[in-house]
This record gives structure tokens, sequence and C-alpha cells, in this order.
């Protein structure tokens, strides 16, 4: 499909009765979708505990009416709207969980048209957002060629490592079937993100004999064997095409000011959006930790043990990327610009990681309106009613091209 082709298809839907009865619909309805974003949110969904939320979402998505609405063993929840084909299958996606540990006051403040409190647009509007999208097809008697399966997923942040769609495509009993991927996640729909960012993260523990810090001085210390390995991994290279990034993140261990310490450990992160590129960065990393240790054990004396390591990898998201020319991208693009926005492709680190990764098209889209301070006690969208519907309509009319709206 040529970007004039996407453009064309994109007008059809557009200028279709059925889509603008659709967007009227979400305009009729856009306190409901308000109150969606209000409700969920305030429903804690910490990192690794997110079955309340799941729980309440899987009750929204079988009082909409799908079909196969049912919760997968890692915890995700899916309800199918079924088209005319043959089954085949387009996801759309919105991660249940957000950064913010138990405990977190979740409650949603109001400001005007903005909504205040953490999690509010990351992720938690384009799950209110989806079900708008819902409603409004069915309302207007939408008919697609695949059917889309509504996925509310577990463990997109953090250590999540996107655990939940992770699961869906490697164990997932619909995984055979999916030919298109959409993770709807943050408020912005100018920026498209058709590419990811694969990260390998590492948590790696120095132990070693331990002693006094004067009458055992000359033993082998495992923190100047750490302090090696992150100077090793401060001078590797990372070049900025493709962007590749190193970084020691977390520090910790030793037990007194005047004690060589038993053990310290070190958490670090290490990203590219290349695959190979990323595979090289690691293991130049790991090199440089065996030889930190090698080096520290000639350095000091070894009379009462070595300096040994335990490296555990913590994280592990997949590099990816969705051609430009790919049908999924130039359709967005269309869809995007015909609303009056500005696209720009991107890369980041999604939901959407994981099917790239195995070449099934995928991107990220935006679920409208505007936003800030993700991943902060202040986060915030603006739920004002135009600018939210107009990003709605675009990020609506993008999906309903790849699932093949039947405009005839």
């Amino acid at each position: 499909m040529s970007q004039t082709d996407a453009s064309a298809a994109i007008a059809a839907i557009l200028d279709h009765s059925r889509f603008r009865t659709a967007v009227g619909t979400m305009e009729r309805e856009h306190d409901r979708t308000v109150e969606d974003i209000i409700r969920l949110t305030e429903i804690p969904a910490p990192p690794f505990q997110e079955a309340e939320r799941a729980t309440a979402y899987l009750g929204m998505l079988r009082a909409h009416g799908l079909e196969e609405v049912e919760q997968d063993a890692a915890g995700n929840v899916m309800g199918r709207r079924r088209g005319t084909g043959n089954g085949t299958t387009v996801v759309v996606a919105a991660h249940l969980d957000t950064v913010f540990p138990a405990g977190t006051d979740v409650r949603v403040r109001r400001e005007g048209t903005k909504l205040l409190a953490p999690g509010v647009g990351d992720d938690t509007r384009s799950l209110a957002v989806n079900l708008a999208f819902l409603r409004a097809m069915d309302a207007a008697g939408i008919r697609t060629r695949a059917d889309i399966l509504f996925l509310g997923d577990v463990g997109e942040e953090g250590l999540g490592d996107l655990r939940g769609v992770r699961h869906f495509f490697t164990e997932g009993r619909h995984r055979d079937r999916v030919e298109a991927f959409f993770t709807v996640d943050s408020p912005e729909v100018d920026r498209i993100v058709t590419g990811g960012i694969g990260s390998k993260r590492y948590r790696i523990a120095f132990r070693g004999p331990g002693g006094h810090s004067f009458a055992a001085f000359g033993l082998v210390n495992p923190a100047y064997a750490m302090a090696r390995a992150a100077l090793t991994l401060a001078e590797l290279a990372a070049p900025a095409d493709p962007q590749t990034t190193h970084c020691v993140s977390v520090l910790g261990g030793g037990t007194s000011v005047n004690a060589i310490p038993n053990e310290v450990w070190m958490e670090v992160d290490l990203r590219s959006q290349s695959a190979a590129e990323l595979a090289r960065l690691e293991a130049e990393f790991l090199a440089g930790v065996e030889a930190a240790v090698a080096a520290e054990n000639a350095a000091r004396s070894i009379r009462e043990g070595l300096v040994t390591t335990e490296v555990v990898p913590i994280g592990d998201r997949p590099a990816g990327h969705t051609p430009p020319g790919a049908d999924i991208v130039r359709l967005a693009m269309a869809a995007v610009a015909a609303h009056g926005y500005a696209p720009r492709q991107e890369y980041s680190s999604t939901d959407a990681n994981i099917p790239m990764s195995l070449g099934i098209p995928a991107i990220k889209i935006g679920s409208g309106g505007r936003g800030g301070r993700a991943h902060s006690l202040e986060e915030w969208i603006d739920v004002e009613p135009r600018e939210s519907l107009r990003g709605m309509s675009a990020s609506l009319a993008t999906i309903l091209a790849v699932a093949g709206m039947e405009v005839d």
C-alpha cells in the first residue's frame, strides 16, 4: 500500500456515515469515558498486583457484550468483537499496571478539565478509551473484516518486563491468529511508535571473604571489583545511531564503614534500537564483569577466599521495528495527518516490542488529548472534549482501517 492509497482508505472511512455516527457517539458519551477513567485509576494496580483492576476491567469487557471474555494464566483480560472474515485478529491493547507501589494515593483530583492522579494517563486513560471505541463501533453498526480482540494486559511497566504480552504471544491461545497489534499507550496521537527499544537488565552481586577494614587490609574487596566493572561499562561504546545506552542505576551492599564488605551489588540497564548492537553491548559488559573480578583477585590477597559473582537477569525486552512502508504505519500516519496533526515515527519501549520482534505488524498509538508528568505523583491528563475527541477519532480510524472496516 502506498501512502496515497493509505490516505484514500482513511478518507473513505472518515467520510462514511457509520464512522461519523461512531464519532458522534464518543462525543455524546464523553462524560461516561471520563467516569471510566476515574473509576479505573482509583483501583490500585501496582507492579505484579494488577488483579483487582483486572477483575474490574474483565467485568467491563463482559458488560460491553464481547465474545470469549476471559482471563489467561498471566492475568491478562480480553474479549473478542467478531468480524466478518475468517477469524484473523487485530489486537487493541492497553496495559493494566502502573509504576506506583502499593499504598500510593491514587484518588483522582479534578482541576477544570484536568484529571490528576498517579497512573491516570499511563495507561488508565487508554483502558477507558478502548471501551469508548467499542461502544462507538457498536452504536454505529460498524463491521470489520478482522476480529478485534480488546486486551487489558499486565506487566508492561518496569520489572514487569512485558510479561503479559509476552505470555499472550508465547503461550496464549490467540497468538497464531494475530495479523496486527496496537498498544494504546499515552494520550499523544502524533507520536506513533514504530520501533521497539530493546533492553537487557542485570543484578550483579560481588561476594568476598570480608574482614576488618584495618586489620584485614590487603584482602580482596568485592567493592573494588564492582567499581572496576562499573567503569568498564562506562567506557563501552554507545553509538548514537542506532541509539544505544547503558547505565549503572542501583547500588547496594556492605555492613559497616569499617568493614571490607562480604557482598555488594549493582543493577544495570542496557538499551538499543538494534538487537545486534544490544547483543554486542551485553557480551562486552558481561566479559567486563569477569575481567573486573579476575583483576581484583590478582591485585590483592585471596588467602581467605576469592571474589565471586552472581549474575541475575532481571529484564529482557526484545528490540524490533515495524517498517515505515508497512500498511499499519502508513494508515496510522494518514489518519493522524487527516486530523490536523503532524505525525512522527519514534522508538520507545512498549508492549509492541514483543510482536515487533516476532515480525507481526505492531505500533503504539495514542488515546487522545494531552497529558504530562507521567510516572510521577503529579501525573495529569486533560479531558477537554474537543481535543480528546480529535485524538480518539484519529486512533479509531487507524484501528478500523487496519481491521478492514466495511465501507460499501
